[in-house]
Formats: structure tokens, C-alpha cells, sequence
């Protein structure tokens, strides 16, 4: 599967409003990229709502749910490991993005991208175009939005809580790498494993430490 999402239902079309989307996963060597995109109402109460990365998952676990409860709309794009090797994973971070975006089910005006970069305007028109009418919102990326914004930090936290809790389901499908534990991420443990078990279908096999690398002299050998 290329990508898939979840949403709720928003509210008619406000033109002043803006979405903060983020993302998770990114640097992870096994599972999927997630993306999230929140639009949050004008008056909200969402005490210790900050980056995902600063809470503990009890604080992020008990986030979600009043933020999707509050939430004018939400949605999340995933995208999974042979199409994160496929493209690369900057490009599949964008199109994670774009496909949260594409089902906002509210338009806002303006979109907040955490980080230093915006989603390529073809694809989040291309995303756009299939849930939408009319042109994509406009973009601005903010260096740290997930800490200053509090609708990136929403989604952060959004992302963060679904790809955590696909990492838990995915370690109950290929037991033995520490999935539930390390989420994916380059530990010790899950380096380990990978020399010990080898990857499986949910690893990034484009990423190094998970490929095999070639002994120096036989990389110089290929070359002569």
C-alpha cells in the first residue's frame, strides 16, 4: 500500500484558517513515515500541548484524543517503506504531507510546515487535486514550528501517537527486531538484530545500516 490516512470531519470552509503539519519517522531505519495536519478552533484547551518529541508517550497518549476531539479537522498520511526506498525519504515525507493535507476536510488559508522546507507545489497540488477544488493553500516552514506553533505541535503529536502504535502492531508481525520498543529507530538492539535476523519486508532497505555495505576494497574493485 503507497499511503493511507485517517480523518475527521470538519466544519464549512473558513478562509482565515491555518493548518500546522508535521511529521514522524523520518529518520527511522524500519516502518512508515507519518504525517499529520491539524487545523485547531480560535479558543482551545490543551494544556502541556508542545513538540511530541518533548512529551512522554503517557502525555502524548493522552494528547490525541482531546486534540482530535477539539480539532476543527485532522488527517494523517503514511507512507510505507518500498515507496519511501522507491523515491527517497525527503520526497516521501512530502508526500506523506500532502496526502494529510489533501484530507483536511476544512481549507485553510495557510499551511505551517515544521522545519526548514514547504511541500513541493506538484505535489501538493497532484495530492490536492484528488479531495479538492481550487488551488492548495499557501506555505510557510518555521525552523522549530513544533515547539512555537500550536497547531504543528498537534500534529506532531498526532503523527507520532499513530506511527507509534503501527510500530507496536508491526513488532506483533516480525517479532524479534524490538519494533514496539525502538519504533524503528537505530539503536543498538535494533542494529543487532538486523545482523542477526537480516531485514524484513518493513525495513528501508535504502537506508544505510540496514543494506549491506561492501568491504572498502571491494567498493575500489567495482571502480577499476
Amino acid at each position: 500500500m503507497q499511503g493511507s490516512l485517517l480523518f475527521t470531519a470538519g466544519r464549512p470552509n473558513d478562509p482565515g484558517i491555518t493548518a500546522g503539519v508535521d511529521e514522524a519517522g523520518r529518520g527511522c531505519l524500519a516502518g512508515p513515515v507519518v504525517a499529520g495536519a491539524v487545523i485547531l478552533p480560535a479558543s482551545f484547551d490543551l494544556p502541556g500541548l508542545t513538540d511530541s518529541k518533548a512529551c512522554t508517550a503517557k502525555q502524548r497518549d493522552t494528547l490525541a484524543p482531546r486534540i482530535r476531539a477539539c480539532a476543527v479537522s485532522w488527517g494523517l498520511g503514511i507512507v510505507w517503506p518500498r515507496r519511501i526506498d522507491a523515491i527517497n525519504i525527503l520526497q516521501a515525507t512530502f508526500e506523506a504531507m500532502g496526502l494529510a493535507i489533501r484530507h483536511l476536510r476544512t481549507t485553510p488559508a495557510l499551511l505551517l510546515i515544521d522545519g526548514d522546507k514547504t511541500v513541493p507545489e506538484a505535489v501538493l497540488a497532484r495530492l490536492w487535486s484528488q479531495g479538492h477544488a481550487g488551488s492548495p493553500p499557501h506555505q510557510r516552514a518555521i525552523i522549530q514550528g513544533d515547539a512555537t506553533e500550536p497547531a504543528i505541535s498537534a500534529a506532531s503529536i498526532l503523527a507520532k501517537t499513530c506511527r507509534d502504535r503501527l510500530m507496536t502492531s508491526l513488532d506483533k508481525r516480525w517479532p524479534g527486531y524490538g519494533f514496539a520498543v525502538h519504533k524503528g529507530y537505530g539503536t543498538r538492539e535494533h542494529y543487532e538484530a538486523l545482523r542477526r535476523l537480516g531485514p524484513c519486508p518493513q525495513h528501508r532497505l535504502t537506508f544505510r545500516g540496514v543494506r549491506e555495505e561492501k568491504p572498502a576494497a571491494a567498493r575500489q574493485g567495482s571502480l577499476l
